[in-house]
């Protein structure tokens, strides 16, 4: 059985623009949770720095919102941040003010819960997300200098609660596949999810917080985050020897990590110009250099007070 996948264009960030783009992908793609479902909204708030390109735009997560308010549903938004605590990353990036006259919250994931990992071991996610009755992932499309490509597959791993996603980084890193394969656990421990990736300006050269802009005019969405991956992998010209996840879920026999396995309902990849747009030619280590670990750390604290 194929999956599909849904493309939408979109010119620009214009927030009216945005919501009506939003729930006509959405509704395309049969997205519509029934009243009173328990909605986690999971966009990429990653770092106080270069918020305009390193996290979700907030006109994608007001206007998800807003098309999950209009189901009925009860909505919280929520991360955990590399530096810092999602709701300095929010107020920082416009996401609070874009959430302002919505009744819905801005979390930081607290309280972890042991997830068991296939290689043994575990790691702590956050309960918010675990004791939501759906997911919506609302990852930006980036290049990643160490995982080749983040995009609705590694935005779950921000659902691991604070410092733990560095030590995971430190202790598995170099440490053959499991890294990836840590990520792919901790999709699968989470509930329901349906993804929406942010593509309208994308980020290319370096990331996830490096790198320039790129404008893709995307954005799509899919029950499967690994067909999702897969499906804008192969639209930006990326091959699964430089995108660890993808080379992962390839090597699980994961559904949707074969192009073949994918449909196109609406625009195809065929629709957008991402001639120009420079992916990784290498990778660097997955583990952070001791000092960089403990600079890293100390940031992180420093910036819960910002």
């Amino acid at each position: 059985m194929t999956i599909p996948v849904f493309f939408h264009r979109v010119p620009d960030y214009e927030p009216r623009r945005m919501e009506r783009a939003v729930a006509e992908l959405l509704s395309a793609a049969g997205f519509r949770p029934a009243p009173g479902t328990r909605v986690l909204v999971k966009p990429n708030l990653v770092a106080p720095r270069r918020t305009h390109l390193s996290c979700t735009h907030p006109a994608v997560v007001r206007a998800a919102c807003d098309y999950l308010l209009s189901c009925e549903a009860l909505v919280t938004v929520g991360d955990s941040p590399a530096f810092g605590t999602a709701r300095v990353v929010a107020r920082i990036c416009g996401l609070t003010r874009a959430l302002a006259d919505l009744p819905v919250a801005v979390a930081d994931f607290t309280r972890p819960r042991p997830v068991p990992l296939s290689f043994g071991g575990s790691i702590g996610v956050a309960s918010q997300a675990l004791d939501a009755d759906l997911i919506l992932n609302v990852p930006r499309l980036k290049v990643h200098d160490q995982m080749g490509m983040t995009g609705a597959v590694k935005n779950t791993f921000g659902c691991v609660a604070g410092s733990r996603k560095a030590l995971a980084h430190q202790i598995h890193g170099e440490r053959g596949n499991r890294f990836p394969r840590l990520i792919l656990d901790v999709m699968a421990a989470l509930p329901p999810l349906f993804h929406l990736l942010d593509g309208g300006t994308a980020m290319h050269r370096h990331g996830p917080i490096g790198g320039d802009p790129f404008p893709l005019g995307l954005l799509a969405a899919s029950h499967q985050a690994v067909a999702l991956d897969t499906a804008v992998s192969g639209l930006l010209g990326m091959s699964p020897e430089l995108v660890p996840l993808w080379r992962e879920a390839q090597a699980l026999g994961l559904p949707g990590s074969s192009p073949g396995d994918i449909t196109y309902p609406l625009l195809t990849p065929a629709d957008f110009e991402a001639s120009g747009f420079v992916a990784p030619t290498t990778l660097i280590p997955v583990a952070f250099r001791p000092w960089r670990f403990a600079v890293g750390r100390i940031k992180s604290l420093l910036t819960r007070f910002h």
